[in-house]
């Protein structure tokens, strides 16, 4: 992003006036954790989902940025900060994105659909690459926010910009028209994606078709049904394309259908198809999200090496500096080419080192404790240096969707009040996902607070920089100094436990210190019964040290949407809620539902709810399930194929004997992994090819043998244990378990894979 915007540009563009000065603006920023040097920026204090930016006014300002765009005023003296107070800061960034592509009059692609909008984009780039300099949005950057940072990446070098939109709810179309003002449209399909939130399918339909309203000529996919085709609408059809798409590498349908969008839209600018073969056959399957996994020397790995586009380039770098939290970043680049573009953007972002390589088999691993970036051109496979840098090489890993995780979270605050906090539960490793990871990442979106089980886990989370409040539901009286070391606040569930905690509290010079008090509803665990309160009042109001930050208790059976013990609880616990506030002079917040809960009891939302499984996209509620995406799947891939004679034993203690000649496959995943071995005997298996194979005789500690029945496979085929295929409630069955059982059980031996857009 390159804008040059003086403050007279600025009054201009927002209908204000601002005081004369001679600072021009380059850039815009929203996130102050991916600004370096802020001299120059615009800051837009954007009130999002989970955090406000009004709240990182003080840090944007130290890190350089003095010119503000606000909804509210700001109280503190900021010595030379100039404030924009606007309506809606998102609004005036779209004004803002409006006004900059209103100063080029080259033609813009605009992509919007239900499925297939980011690959159509980046294939497009790369058929018309060849002829035109393209600036395209990054990744799936198609919303009301990514769509404006798209524009703002215009500049004057470029022939051509493609830029992807998305919708979620009637009404945004209208407003990205008006800010992308298309060319040329594509229409990739309707489909399914936040149909609910629209009356029909019709009106969804309508809605996405506002992208095109003034469109020179727009593309769409000829299953998709129009009431009536504008002249401007041309059909594509892929049986067009057939002699092109031979070229192609791969012959699934829906690669076909993007392709052809991709083949007819370029055609619109003039490529032969002599051009575009030569493309085709380039055509790759795109990485569409960041891969990020435990490397070697205690580091944080980025996979992302589909490509060396700057404009990608630039999104990733992005992406390494908003998780670094300190860390130092190192760039590893695979390319064999002139790097003087590359080294100007990496100027911006001041990596502690840089390497280039001209092979991806040279091994460069002089780091540590670093957030290591992997890019390179395609040709140069940087992906297979990527892997090596894993810190361990087990065939099986789990792959954890953040998209997802943000996502499911989005869909339970929906049903919550504006008002009610979201505290995440991330105890258990965050239900074996990896407490580090995750918790950076709630953090990173604006969760509230985020719950452990111990002690020990709240420090891990302190160790790789998380400063979100930690609540510690089990403290125990050997953890209170690691609480009060890194301010971690304890759950209190007896006297006794608090006299404790006082005393240590005492020890260590501090007063006023958070904590939580647990109440005994029904659960018959910890906490306190309501004969119990008096004497917690009494220590709680002569004790400074101490201040009561909320007031909690646990549902025994959430799920049950039509429990009444549930309501005898919370009369218990609202009961207990009454008498400490009227002995109490200070205000707390209250909990109590966890994800069922929440789902099923919103009258019991109280201040705050308790986040964990929901998360991960389980619900037992079928009518919810459906609106949530699984964020966990966990892969193998076959070892060794072998040919079993009939009558033959197979596995520990012979308890598999092949009752026909059978081909089995070892894979490399066994009950020390987490796949239980009361799935032997063909009680469990997994998918290959989208086919179960049962597992044969015993689960070993390490692999275990299935039945390929006529399966065709090959050694290393990919194997799948929870998927869409099986899923972790389906796995649960079969271990005669529960859905937290099977993600908590998951060995730390299996590799953890972390997706992002």
């Amino acid at each position: 992003m390159k804008l040059d915007l003086s403050y007279q540009d600025l009054s201009s563009i927002f209908t204000t006036s601002l005081p004369k000065s001679t600072l021009t603006i380059e850039s815009v920023a929203f996130d102050t954790r991916k600004i370096i040097n802020g001299n120059n920026s615009l800051f837009f204090a954007l009130k999002g989902e989970f955090r406000d930016g009004h709240e990182y006014i003080n840090e944007a300002y130290s890190k350089g940025v003095r010119t503000f765009v606000v909804s509210k005023p700001i109280l503190e003296e900021l010595r030379g900060a100039t404030f924009i107070q606007v309506d809606d800061p998102i609004k005036a960034l779209q004004v803002l994105a409006k006004n900059h592509r209103e100063q080029f009059s080259y033609p813009i692609v605009a992509i919007t659909g239900s499925a297939g909008k980011t690959i159509t984009k980046e294939w497009l780039s790369q058929l018309l690459g060849v002829k035109y300099k393209v600036i395209r949005s990054p990744k799936s950057y198609n919303s009301q926010l990514g769509v404006a940072l798209s524009l703002l990446e215009l500049n004057e070098s470029a022939d051509l910009a493609i830029i992807e939109a998305g919708i979620s709810q009637s009404g945004e179309m209208d407003l990205l028209e008006t800010m992308i003002q298309p060319t040329i449209g594509i229409l990739t399909s309707i489909g399914s994606a936040h149909r609910d939130n629209f009356n029909s399918p019709s009106e969804h339909l309508n809605e996405k078709l506002v992208l095109f309203r003034n469109a020179r000529k727009v593309f769409y996919h000829d299953p998709i049904q129009l009431e009536e085709v504008p002249e401007n609408f041309q059909s594509v059809k892929t049986k067009e394309y057939a002699s092109l798409l031979e070229t192609i590498s791969f012959d699934d349908e829906i690669s076909r259908v993007n392709a052809s969008m991709a083949i007819a839209c370029a055609k619109e600018f003039d490529l032969n198809d002599d051009e575009i073969k030569e493309q085709l056959g380039e055509l790759d399957r795109i990485a569409l999200r960041l891969e990020t996994f435990n490397g070697v020397h205690n580091s944080i790995i980025i996979n992302d090496t589909y490509n060396l586009d700057l404009d990608a380039f630039r999104s990733s770098l992005e992406y390494q500096l908003s998780i670094a939290k300190g860390k130092d970043r190192v760039v590893i680049i695979g390319t064999d080419g002139d790097t003087s573009k590359i080294e100007s953007l990496l100027s911006e972002f001041e990596p502690i080192k840089v390497h280039f390589l001209d092979s991806a088999e040279k091994g460069i691993e002089t780091f540590e404790n670093a957030v290591v970036l992997v890019k390179g051109k395609r040709a140069m496979h940087m992906e297979r240096y990527a892997l090596r840098l894993r810190s361990k090489k087990h065939q099986t890993y789990v792959e954890i969707d953040l998209n997802a995780i943000k996502n499911n979270i989005s869909y339970f605050n929906k049903q919550l009040p504006d008002t009610t906090k979201i505290l995440a539960m991330v105890k258990a490793s965050s239900y074996g996902s990896g407490i580090e990871q995750i918790g950076q990442y709630l953090e990173r979106i604006g969760i509230n607070y985020l719950g452990v089980a111990y002690a020990d886990e709240g420090v891990e989370l302190r160790r790789v920089g998380v400063k979100t409040p930690i609540l510690v539901m089990n403290s125990e009286e050997y953890g209170f100094e690691e609480c009060i070391q890194h301010n971690l606040a304890p759950c209190i569930y007896s006297t006794t436990q608090l006299d404790k905690f006082v005393k240590q509290l005492i020890y260590e010079g501090k007063s006023n210190y958070p904590i939580h008090i647990k109440i005994e509803t029904g659960m018959n665990r910890l906490g306190f019964q309501m004969d119990e309160l008096d004497s917690l009042i009494e220590m709680i109001n002569s004790q400074p040290e101490v201040q009561i930050e909320t007031v909690y208790s646990h549902l025994a059976n959430s799920d049950d949407p039509n429990s009444a013990f549930i309501h005898e609880q919370v009369e218990e616990f609202k009961n207990a809620i009454s008498f400490l506030k009227s002995h109490i002079n200070y205000s707390f917040e209250c909990h109590i539902l966890n994800s069922e809960g929440i789902l099923n009891h919103p009258e019991y939302h109280f201040d705050m709810v308790r986040l964990g499984i929901g998360m991960y996209g389980y619900s037992s509620s079928g009518k919810h399930a459906a609106q949530l995406t699984p964020a966990v799947t966990w892969y193998s891939a076959i070892s060794q194929i072998k040919k079993v004679n009939a009558g033959i034993s197979i596995g520990y203690d012979r308890k598999g004997i092949a009752d026909h000649d059978m081909n089995i496959a070892i894979i490399p995943v066994g009950y020390a992994d987490g796949f239980k071995r009361s799935l032997s005997k063909g009680k469990g298996g997994v998918y290959i090819q989208n086919q179960f194979c049962p597992v044969v005789g015993n689960v070993c500690m390490d692999m275990i043998m299935v039945n390929l029945g006529s399966l065709s496979v090959t050694e290393g085929e990919p194997v799948q244990i929870i998927g869409s295929n099986q899923s972790v409630t389906d796995l649960a069955d079969k271990m005669e378990t529960i859905a937290y059982e099977v993600l908590t059980g998951i060995s730390k031996r299996v590799h953890r894979v972390y997706l992002e857009d």
